[in-house]
Formats: C-alpha cells, structure tokens, sequence
C-alpha cells in the first residue's frame, strides 16, 4: 500500500514538472525511464519537498521579474536600507540649541596685533589741562569717586595690583578703547551692526554694552592678562572700525597707541609706561580666575562670590571717600 502511495506521489511530480516547462515557467527536460525509477525508489521523506516547489519557485521569479523594478534581490535590499535611514532621519526629534549658546572667544573674535598701548589711571592729572584730573569716564561722570580714590600709577605707591591708601570699589584692571557706542543719551547708529553681542546685551536706548566688556591683553612674551572696558580712547571715541574691523588705529600723539590699560594692568604684564602689545574681547565664561577676579562691584566674579539666592548680585560695597 504504501509502495502505492509513493508511486502516485512520484507520478504527480513528474506531471507538475511537465506543466511547468509547457507553460515557460520551467527550462527543464522531461525526465525519463531512469529518473522515473529513481523517483520510485526515493525515500518518502525526500519526496515531499519535490511535489511543488519546482513549478511554485519558476512562476514566482518570472512574477517577481515582471512586477519589480529592481534588477536583483541585492538592489531590492540596497533601497530598502537607504528608505529606512531617511524614515529614522524624519523620526529624529529636534535639538533645540540654547540662546546663550554662543561660540567660545577663540575664533569669534580676532586678535588685534602689534598695538601701541599707553598707561592711564583714574584720578590722574589730564596733560595739558592745568590741574584738571581724570575723575569721569565716558560712562560713569563719577568714576573716581566710585573707585574710591585716585589710582596712582607710581609703582612705590603699589601693592598687589592696587594703590597701598585704599582698596578699590571697582575692578582695578581696566583698559580704554577709542569708541563710544553712545552720544548724547542715544545709541550711535552703526552700534546695532558693528558690535557682535548687541542683540544679546542691549537693554534702553543710550545705555552702553561696551561698558565693563571683558578684553584679553596679551604681552610680546604670550602672557595674558583680563580686564574690563571702562573707557574710551586714546585721543579718540568714533573709531569702530579698528575696535570691531580690521582698521590700524589712527595717528595720534601717543604714537599712534590704540589702547589704554591701567596700572594694575602693566604691573601684571611688566609693560613700559609705552608699549606694544595685542588684545580681543572675550567671553566672560572664557576667563580663568587671577587677579582680576579679586575687586569691584562692577566686577562679575565679586558679584557672583557675594550673590544671595534671593537676588541677582550681592551687595555693592560702600565706595570709600575719595583719596588724593
């Protein structure tokens, strides 16, 4: 019985086979005499995959041929990868980037190079104006008084970065630059283009985003010193070309200096009283701790060191009365 049932099995295998070469699906000869008796004496077992898989695996390549676009299963597999990364691309959230996010100071603003730079100190004798003295900056028309007295630049009168009469109110390391982004209680017109963190810091029409701005000068041996922005000049306030562009600063009699640094400023970097030296501005978040970070009220390392959870800065320390 079972020798029967074999039989027809093989049988059946040798007609699908005859079918599917009649209909184009399979290139195959028609099997003769001695395939058919080695059909009969194949064990059950490797039957069962013979009686539809050789017609069933034709039709279905010729079908695959005639439906699909791709030449073979590897350009299928190739297209198929490429559409799953653009779909994980579209499912990717977006990053938002913070608004204080901004570059660090190396590579947003340039080094200004091979510049003459002067002495000046607050309180100090104006040349050529009689007895008339530095008291007010550009800004602040009570500078002195708030620094707390007069800054005498005479190395024997000094003592770590500051006067040996009083400890100064405001950060004793300061520099001038020859413009006033201000005139007359408004803002200069080109402020808004020229200055690169205006949009970030302007507040009121007329108050200055120069003012107390960080700088890093640099002396002809690579040491670097930080200071704040807290004048204007030498000679001259309109000159945002130089400051913010690419200009040489103008002839001047300071022999053409194009910046202005403090006493505390040329103790640290051992310059002449006339030198040369480089400056940029530079991120608060850039400058490293030193002897700048130590005084002032004006000075965001002591307003950060005295700040209470309960308000933005600490308190102002009372500026001492002014010293001759």
């Amino acid at each position: 019985m079972k020798k029967h049932f074999r039989k027809q099995r093989a049988v059946a295998a040798a007609v699908c086979a005859m079918l599917a070469a009649f209909a184009g699906c399979q290139k195959a000869p028609r099997p003769g005499a001695e395939e058919a008796k080695r059909e009969l004496a194949t064990p059950k077992s490797a039957d069962l995959p013979k009686t539809s898989t050789p017609a069933s695996t034709a039709s279905d390549q010729r079908r695959d041929r005639q439906t699909t676009p791709f030449r073979s299963s590897e350009d299928f597999a190739s297209n198929a990868a490429k559409l799953r990364e653009e779909a994980l691309l579209h499912l990717e959230p977006t990053v938002l980037r913070p608004i204080d996010a901004r570059p660090p100071s190396a590579g947003r603003y340039p080094w200004r190079k091979a510049i003459v730079t002067n002495v000046f100190a607050i309180g100090e004798k104006l040349p050529g104006k009689g007895k008339a003295a530095r008291q007010a900056s550009a800004w602040n028309p009570n500078w002195e008084m708030d620094f707390g007295g007069y800054d005498d630049p005479d190395p024997t009168a000094r003592r770590n970065s500051i006067s040996v009469k009083f400890q100064p109110q405001q950060n004793p390391f300061y520099i001038a630059l020859p413009y006033n982004d201000v005139t007359g209680g408004t803002t200069k017109p080109e402020a808004r283009v020229v200055i690169p963190w205006f949009s970030q810091t302007f507040e009121r029409e007329g108050e200055s985003v120069c003012q107390d701005r960080w700088v890093e000068v640099r002396n002809g041996h690579g040491k670097s010193c930080y200071a704040q922005w807290s004048d204007c000049g030498p000679a001259r306030t309109d000159h945002f070309q130089y400051v913010f562009g690419s200009e040489r600063p103008k002839a001047n009699a300071i022999k053409g200096a194009g910046l202005s640094v403090s006493p505390a400023v040329r103790d640290f970097l051992g310059l002449a009283d006339v030198d040369v030296t480089e400056w940029r501005f530079v991120e608060f978040r850039d400058i490293p701790t030193g002897p700048w970070s130590k005084w002032g009220n004006n000075n965001p390392f002591v307003q950060m060191k005295y700040a209470r959870p309960d308000r933005e800065v600490g308190p102002a320390p009372v500026p001492a009365r002014v010293t001759r």
